[in-house]
């Protein structure tokens, strides 16, 4: 199902934070774009002080060093997708709308982290509101879970969530409901034409990295040349497969497998 490593794989350029864990953020990024046959180039946006039970510091890179790095290497090694994830501040934002322009054309696939599994926030509604004018509309998916989708759009119902979502400029939507309270984990993609519905069945226990694991499962499949669809249901595929395969090694959440061996 997966695509293997080609002698000249797609570039997928990752911006995410360091998790010192390894669960989440550009460890995710790097191990699940080379699992899935692409070549991850990437630039770390903010160190974090974390474990697998909560972040509980971010600590954002200065913003004109991220770029000058970003800028570097989106001109050495133009990629077919950019994956961003962890910001951390406003001008990190500014700092990634700036890269995106020297990159016309190229699809994004954006994860808005806005907290940590464990509660903390991670983003201050500066933040969220630079991410609907700057991010938001230049997005090709945006891949929030339901909390976030709440944060982000300002209300309560999910459906009004995702067409608010895609009124913002976004494309495809895919809310993601690992935390709302259905026996089944449901995610829904918005898009203009419509609403398409995935059920996967709910994994005991919570998991540390799973949405990373998923945006960046999208983007190395759409730089592999899969259209938006089968890119949607393969990313879950091989998140779900992850995380039914991951691992307890803290003493908090459990870590997503994503070396596991694929079909």
């Amino acid at each position: 199902m997966y695509p293997k490593m080609k002698p000249s794989p797609p570039v997928v350029l990752c911006l995410s934070g360091h998790d010192p864990t390894g669960g989440a953020g550009i460890q995710a990024d790097i191990e699940t774009v080379c699992r899935l046959g692409c070549y991850p180039s990437s630039v770390i946006t903010a160190l974090t002080v974390q474990d697998t039970r909560n972040v509980y510091k971010v600590l954002p890179q200065n913003a004109e060093a991220f770029l000058k790095q970003a800028l570097t290497v989106l001109r050495d090694m133009p990629p077919a997708v950019i994956k961003i994830g962890l910001l951390g501040s406003v001008e990190l934002v500014h700092a990634v709308h700036e890269l995106l322009e020297s990159a016309p054309g190229v699809p994004v696939v954006l994860d808005p982290i806005l907290a940590a599994g464990g509660g903390t926030s991670l983003a201050s509604e500066m933040l969220i509101e630079s991410l609907r004018r700057t991010l938001i509309p230049r997005a090709t998916v945006l891949t929030p879970n339901s909390p976030e989708a709440r944060k982000l759009a300002g209300m309560e119902d999910l459906d009004d969530c995702g067409r608010t979502l895609l009124a913002f400029g976004c494309p495809n939507v895919l809310l993601t409901g690992a935390h709302e309270n259905e026996n089944d984990v449901v995610n829904r993609l918005y898009r203009a034409s419509g609403v398409k519905t995935y059920r996967w069945p709910r994994l005991p226990g919570s998991y540390h990295g799973s949405g990373c694991t998923l945006a960046s499962a999208i983007a190395a499949l759409l730089a592999s040349g899969k259209d938006i669809e089968h890119a949607m249901s393969d990313a879950q595929d091989f998140t779900w497969q992850a995380l039914s395969n991951g691992y307890r090694l803290g003493t908090g959440q459990k870590l997503p497998n994503r070396l596991y061996p694929v079909r």
